[in-house]
Parts: structure tokens; C-alpha cells; sequence
């Protein structure tokens, strides 16, 4: 009997175990923090142990070791392609993943394989917020990008960023606009829109989830500022690209 007709046996027997994998939104959204270098956001979901989970994630191997490894290597190919793709140079993208699985060689615990995962995830995370952020000479612009970043969720205002920097808010508004051509407004809802349209691709939130989620005003404020930056309204980006994600460059 061949392999696929194991297969179709298999999956005729009415007892065989039946795995539910989890919903892939969950999923989309570790890898999208991964390549947009979301670190905190990597950090939670390491410390909540997801790697370590068995339910909704589908049995490689029957040996429970074997099995962990099996996923940290498609975790590291995931992350490897997906971070080539958002802008990380190749070799150094393939270097980082033969590194860590060959890596994987030499442990043999849970615990170990799990400590590996996490640091692997976050080094790509790391490299990838420096790359997202490294188009900026200005120690105090590239302070304030920062902070924008970390603190996308929230209402940000010119004064909350110049307290933060220490310096007054027409000094930073200046600069800002001279070394980036943007305003410091402009700047932070085009960061929103970018993350948006991120959740609308990876996620199932709602609009008025995201809208709420990234403190905008309302939802039709939402969708009004959606549009002018983006030239379609979110119902329709998520109808073109939603996920999309998982079309992986193949490489040669």
C-alpha cells in the first residue's frame, strides 16, 4: 500500500483521533508581529507559553520532543520568508534560520526547545523593529518614532511626545516635519492606517474593533481617514487582501 492510500484509509477510519486546529487568526497576528517588529507584543505571546500548546496544533510526530522540534523548524521557515519579504536582507534572513535549527540539534528537552523558540523569534523581531525604524539620523526623531510605535494603541498628541523627549513641542514639530516631510499628526495616523490595514489583512476583527483598538474617534472616523490615505475603504482592503498573507514567495 502506498502513502496515499494510507492516507485515504486513515482518514475513512471513523476512530481515528481528530485534531481541530486552531483558528489562523491567532497565528497571523504572532507573525505579523514578528516582521513588523512588534517586540512587546512577541514578548506576550512567549510568555504565555503558545509555542507549548498542544490543542488546535496538529501532531507531527508521535514523539513529544520530535514533535516540538518538527514545529519550531516551520515556525523559523515561516518567519524566515516572511521576514525576507518585509524587507530583511536574504542572507542574512537564511544564516539566522540555519543557525537556529541546527541549533535544535543539540537539545533534547521541552523547556530547552522552548527557550530556543522564544529567542529565535525575538532576535528576528529585534532585527526587524531596527529595520522598520532606520530610515532616521535625528536622535530625538528616531526617539519620538519610538515612541509612536510603542505606544500605537493609545492617543498620542505632539505635547505627550515632547514631555517624553524633553524639548518644546514647536522645537519637535519642526524638526519632524524637516527630517521626515511629514507632520507629526500626518506621521502618527499614517503608522494607524499601516497597523490597520495589517489587522484588517491578518485579523477578523471587527471595523469598530479596530477602530476602538487603535483609538480613533469613531468608527466613521476610522473609515474616513482609511480612505483618504489608503484610496478604499477598509470593507473593500479587506475583500482584496485578506489572508493573503500566506502566499510565500517560493524561492529558487
Amino acid at each position: 500500500m502506498g502513502y496515499q492510500d494510507e492516507w485515504l484509509l486513515l482518514e475513512a477510519e471513523d476512530d481515528i483521533d481528530e485534531v481541530e486546529h486552531r483558528e489562523p487568526t491567532e497565528e497571523f497576528l504572532f507573525y505579523q508581529a514578528v516582521f513588523s517588529g512588534d517586540v512587546e507584543a512577541v514578548k506576550e505571546n512567549c510568555k504565555q507559553e503558545r509555542f507549548l500548546e498542544s490543542e488546535g496544533v496538529g501532531r507531527l510526530s508521535r514523539n513529544h520532543i520530535t514533535n516540538l522540534k518538527y514545529h519550531f523548524v516551520i515556525t523559523t521557515a515561516m518567519v524566515t520568508r516572511l521576514c525576507k519579504q518585509k524587507g530583511m536582507e536574504l542572507e542574512q534572513a537564511f544564516r539566522m534560520s540555519d543557525f537556529y535549527i541546527q541549533k535544535l540539534d543539540d537539545i533534547h528537552t521541552v523547556q530547552g526547545i522552548r527557550n530556543l523558540h522564544d529567542e529565535m523569534v525575538l532576535d528576528y523581531t529585534d532585527k526587524m523593529r531596527k529595520i522598520c525604524r532606520s530610515d532616521t539620523n535625528s536622535r530625538h526623531i528616531s526617539a519620538c518614532k519610538e515612541y509612536i510605535y510603542s505606544h500605537l494603541k493609545e492617543r498620542i498628541t505632539i505635547e505627550d511626545l515632547a514631555d517624553e523627549l524633553g524639548v518644546s513641542a514647536s522645537y519637535l514639530s519642526r524638526l519632524f516635519k524637516k527630517e521626515t516631510g511629514d507632520s507629526v499628526s500626518a506621521y502618527i495616523r499614517r503608522q494607524k492606517i499601516e497597523m490597520a490595514k495589517n489587522l484588517l489583512q491578518y485579523s477578523d476583527y471587527t471595523m469598530i474593533d479596530i477602530a476602538n483598538r487603535l483609538s480613533f474617534s469613531s468608527q466613521s472616523h476610522f473609515i474616513q481617514q482609511f480612505r483618504e490615505f489608503v484610496g478604499m475603504t477598509p470593507k473593500k482592503f479587506r475583500d482584496l487582501n485578506h489572508m493573503v498573507q500566506w502566499d510565500i514567495e517560493a524561492e529558487p
